[in-house]
């Protein structure tokens, strides 16, 4: 691993100068798990300080910037895992399919809440998977694992694809394989996903609630409805 420790000096002096009360949050009360570090910088200021270190971090070799990254998810300084999902998408041209392993490890090593799951999966993971769509059978796996981040991962993770209109098929095998787990993060995870999808595909989203609306659990069901006209909604909320 080659870690490019005067980066993370640079960035944690950057940090530094934004580490006042006004610019933190406790976000615990989004999250049922403990979190580790539940004070946090707030989300525009990890995005201003990810942009004003980026200008070097671009002049890094791929591999040891992932490898940088990686560094700063094992840590517990405020902010500093949002600024690496953030560098590590601004980067996404430079993506290459052996990139997946290295990705799927650090989403079993290091996502422990819905918010890093979606981070990483709808944000740099889910863009590889648009670049490369033949990944996708490597994710489907995760839907049946014991793990509740990964089977929200096997959905969350489309999401970018879904956007450009791909994937649908993909989309509704794992929220069949999802159909009925009794675990709400993974509910609204793959819920979100059918909402996402109905943005490009909304008759062919509302015909597959309508199909499952008896055995679809209904925090599932009001997310993938969430943006459809008031009219199909009170339909498919029909029991």
């Amino acid at each position: 691993m080659t870690v490019n420790i005067d980066i993370i000096q640079v960035l944690r002096k950057e940090f530094a100068k934004y580490d006042k009360p006004e610019n933190k949050m406790d976000y615990q009360r989004w999250f049922k798990e403990e979190l580790k570090n539940p004070i946090e910088f707030k989300g525009p200021i990890i995005k201003k300080v990810a942009g004003e270190v980026f200008k070097p971090v671009k002049e890094i070799p791929k591999d040891d910037l992932l490898d940088t990254c990686e560094m700063l998810y094992k840590s517990d300084n405020p902010g500093e895992s949002g600024v690496a999902s953030i560098w590590i998408l601004k980067i996404s041209k430079q993506f290459t399919e052996s990139d997946f392993a290295r990705f799927e490890e650090w989403l079993k090593k290091y996502v422990d809440n819905w918010g890093r799951c979606d981070t990483f999966c709808a944000g740099f993971f889910g863009e590889l998977i648009l670049m490369y769509p033949d990944l996708v059978t490597k994710t489907l796996n995760w839907a049946r694992s014991k793990n509740r981040w990964l089977r929200r991962a096997s959905a969350v993770i489309l999401i970018p694809s879904l956007k450009k209109g791909k994937q649908l098929e993909n989309a509704f095998e794992v929220a069949d394989i999802l159909l009925t787990d009794t675990d709400d993060m993974v509910q609204k995870g793959y819920g979100w996903m059918l909402k996402v999808a109905a943005d490009k595909y909304m008759d062919e989203v509302y015909q597959y609630v309508l199909d499952r609306k008896a055995t679809m659990p209904r925090t599932a069901l009001r997310y993938a409805i969430e943006k459809m006209p008031d009219k199909l909604k009170k339909k498919a909320m029909e029991r």
